[in-house]
């Protein structure tokens, strides 16, 4: 077995450095980028059926069909069972254990009383959703792997009767969804070059598409889009624009968007533009987090990672487009339509890493307009025009913000946030009933040191320097912010920097998870929390809501962060009312549905 060592923040008061490698490889490596699937078998629903079932399992407020629910990624549940009135009376209905305790990041799908789950090191689990009683089980049996982060996968799709999952071993597996047994993969990345996949991917239209991770490993970046059915690659877009697409030096801009001065000597870059033609080539742009769809619009629309390297920003001249921007492409050619780059030249690894969301909001003259809203590692939440990605406004920081864009230096440069956020790779949750946005925040005092003069060793990390901790006090802060103002109406202040997700109901509730292996209901209005249950290692995972039997359902992984390095465990968690407001008047009883043995 080849191990790749893997070098990232662990952050609590230093740097940390620890590695990985994954389970069961096999030394195969394939072909990067052919399009062409192994092991093909076109069965199941046509993606004209596929596509109708979807809208179908859309519609019912019972399920949790894609990643963020629905394709605008608001994570808000239509149910309105569980409220404030009653959510004190919430109780564990049964808990999932799936021998993996690794960093355990990934939001559950669940459809027509069936849940499916992804886990670190790429397996996926499909349960009975009423019971946690365990159907089936994937193991990927993975190749060399290089990541970053800890080897989690944060989410799966479930489209036309399949399962399908992106590995660390960047392959795109497809398996049957009522038994798991592989339909067939395609390699959209080769890892001995840096890639990996561990974001979430969304299918919809008979694509299915999928963003790469690996930008602090010289990659270029790309979204691609894959037929449902049969593999084949339907497009891809380049977060990294060649000379020949525009080139990715950009406008040498000296402020962002909202007229925030970026420090940096263009002088100079220009001047070091010559000696760097290429660069473009290792670029970085990688995507963490899953992509919303505007099916009106005809829209993909998602938030690209850093360039690279991360700090030394010498050997990359110019804004590196589209890094740290939001961008949106054609959904049936993949064709670029626009993009806002929220920190041009970003040498501060402050990349746009929570997925975008849509919601309809108040523009700039007070009329409705569809809008797209992302929470920025910045500590700001941005505001766009969805049809043009033109900005409408930015938030007041959700995190405290200290000598912003100061560049970094071999001595050190202190700078809030630091390299984690911000709002780090969490999606928000977003309600329609408060126009709120929830957002998960870090508070992390980091000191930026430059390291020039590195040369990319693929597949080795290439970061230019170092964040290292300042030894001050860190903490986590959970926000509601008014995309309609970008006031920040409520803030709750918890121990330890936040890390995982949140969820929103029509029952006036949002959901989210701490480190400290909390997970937290409060009242979505005004803050106050309602209830809270004790896990065994950190709820650093989105949680979702569903019904099965007319009963409403909170679920949530618990198995902590490697990034801020939270307790780890293997647990899938379920809830549901217990007596006084359930829709049974049997009691919850709690069921251990647990996988036996090890990975």
């Amino acid at each position: 077995m080849r191990a790749v060592v893997d070098r990232r923040l662990c952050l609590s008061a230093a740097l940390c450095v620890a590695g990985f490698a994954a389970a069961g490889c096999k030394g195969r490596e394939g072909n990067q980028n052919t399009g062409q699937p192994a092991g093909s078998r076109a069965t199941g629903m046509s993606n004209a059926q596929a596509d109708s079932a979807m809208r179908v399992a859309l519609a019912d407020s019972a399920n949790w069909p894609s990643y963020g629910r629905d394709y605008t990624n608001q994570r808000f549940s239509p149910l309105t069972q569980l409220s404030a009135s009653n959510v004190r009376g919430l109780t564990l209905a049964w808990k999932y254990k799936t021998g993996i305790p690794r960093a355990f990041e990934a939001s559950p799908i669940v459809v027509n009383g069936t849940m499916y789950i992804s886990t670190p090191l790429n397996h996926v689990v499909a349960l009975d959703a009423a019971t946690g009683q365990k159907k089936w089980e994937y193991a990927a049996q993975l190749d060399t792997t290089v990541h970053c982060c800890g080897p989690v996968n944060r989410g799966i799709a479930l489209y036309g009767g399949r399962v399908y999952m992106g590995q660390l071993d960047g392959k795109l597996v497809a398996l049957d969804a009522g038994t798991g047994v592989k339909a067939w993969e395609v390699k959209v990345g080769a890892p001995h070059e840096g890639y990996t996949l561990n974001g979430a991917v969304v299918a919809v239209d008979g694509k299915v598409l999928v963003g790469v991770s690996g930008g602090e490993y010289g990659i270029r970046g790309h979204v691609t889009a894959y037929d449902a059915v049969t593999g084949q690659q339907v497009w891809r877009f380049y977060t990294i624009p060649s000379p020949e697409e525009g080139g990715w030096w950009g406008k040498w801009s000296t402020t962002d968007a909202f007229g925030t001065r970026v420090h940096r000597d263009r002088s100079r870059e220009r001047a070091d533009s010559a000696k760097y033609p290429d660069a473009w080539k290792t670029g970085g742009g990688g995507m963490w987090q899953a992509v919303a769809v505007d099916r009106d619009l005809g829209l993909v629309i998602f938030a690209v990672g850093n360039p690279s390297p991360d700090l030394d920003g010498s050997q990359r001249p110019g804004d590196n487009l589209y890094a740290n921007s939001i961008v949106a492409v054609d959904l049936k050619t993949g064709k670029y339509k626009w993009h806002l780059q929220e920190i041009p030249h970003d040498v501060w690894d402050l990349d746009a890493t929570s997925p975008v969301v849509l919601f309809d909001t108040k523009g700039s003259s007070g009329q409705s307009v569809k809008a797209v809203g992302q929470a920025g590692k910045t500590g700001w939440v941005y505001v766009l025009d969805r049809a043009t990605g033109k900005p409408i406004r930015r938030s007041d920081a959700f995190v405290p913000q200290t000598n912003m864009f100061a560049e970094p230096t071999p001595a050190g440069t202190r700078m809030l946030p630091g390299a984690n956020g911000g709002s780090e790779w969490s999606p928000t949750a977003y309600s329609p009933q408060t126009g709120y946005m929830y957002v998960l925040g870090l508070h992390q005092p980091m000191m930026y040191v430059l390291q020039p003069g590195d040369t990319l060793q693929k597949p080795a990390m290439w970061m230019g320097g170092a964040f290292i901790g300042s030894g001050e006090p860190q903490y986590g802060l959970f926000s509601a912010v008014d995309v309609s103002t970008g006031k920040v109406v409520w803030q709750k202040h918890v121990a330890d920097p936040m890390i995982g997700g949140a969820l929103a109901t029509a029952g006036g509730l949002v959901f989210t998870g701490t480190a400290d292996k909390q997970l937290l209901a409060y009242d979505a209005k005004s803050g106050a929390q309602l209830w809270s249950y004790a896990a065994s290692g950190g709820v650093n995972a989105p949680p979702i809501s569903y019904a099965v039997n007319g009963k409403q359902y909170v679920a949530v992984a618990a198995g902590g962060n490697y990034q801020i390095n939270s307790p780890r465990s293997d647990e899938v968690l379920a809830f549901t009312l217990n007596g006084a407001g359930a829709a049974s008047a049997a009691p919850a009883r709690v069921q251990d549905t647990s996988r036996k043995g090890g990975p």
